[in-house]
């Protein structure tokens, strides 16, 4: 049995589930999420659990049991509590700031970079060199970072570009054996 896919999920109060024909919706305080499932599996509510089943020991059920179970608990936390991911710039003079709703970001370039969020994902910068990118669809919000951390990626050599919060760079040695002399004679 799928480790995973055996873990009930709580159903936090104020979430309302409904799974059948293959669709799960779920509605909470943050909003509403619609996650497709195989219909062989099951989803059923107990005791303000959810359960995940499958119908036999087939290699497609057991691969799909524990992806689901996944999916599920992503959209009860993500209309529940949401998700947020953590950017920051780092080199001289790496800044964001909000314009509306869109990130606007100055990164090296000769212009500034400016980012509009697609539904769902909102953009807040506490401070100039951070940037949070919070919704309630985990897989979108990903994206969106992933987006937003694309345009300048953190540099090899110097480190310099937007990275997430508490990435480790493994940076590169510089030119070495500039020695100044004009060589062998």
């Amino acid at each position: 049995m799928s480790r995973i896919g055996k873990q009930p999920i709580a159903v936090p109060s104020g979430v309302t589930v409904n799974a059948q024909e293959g669709m799960f919706r779920v509605k909470g305080p943050k909003g509403e999420l619609t996650v497709p499932f195989n219909p062989d599996l099951t989803i059923r509510e107990d005791n303000g659990q959810l359960l995940v089943e499958r119908p036999s020991d087939r290699q497609e059920h057991r691969a799909l049991h524990g992806l689901t179970r996944t999916l599920v608990a992503n959209a009860v936390k993500g209309v529940s509590d949401g998700f947020t991911i953590n950017l920051e710039l780092r080199g001289v003079g790496y800044r964001a700031k909000l314009n509306g709703k869109a990130l606007e970001m100055t990164i090296g370039y000769s212009h500034p970079v400016v980012i509009d969020p697609p539904a769902g994902v909102t953009f807040t910068v506490p401070e100039p060199t951070k940037i949070d990118v919070s919704g309630i669809d985990k897989q979108l919000v990903g994206q969106v970072a992933a987006n937003v951390r694309e345009v300048r990626k953190p540099d090899a050599y110097h480190g310099k570009g937007v990275r997430f919060v508490g990435q480790q760079i493994a940076l590169k040695a510089g030119k070495a054996g500039a020695t100044g002399g004009k060589g062998k004679k």
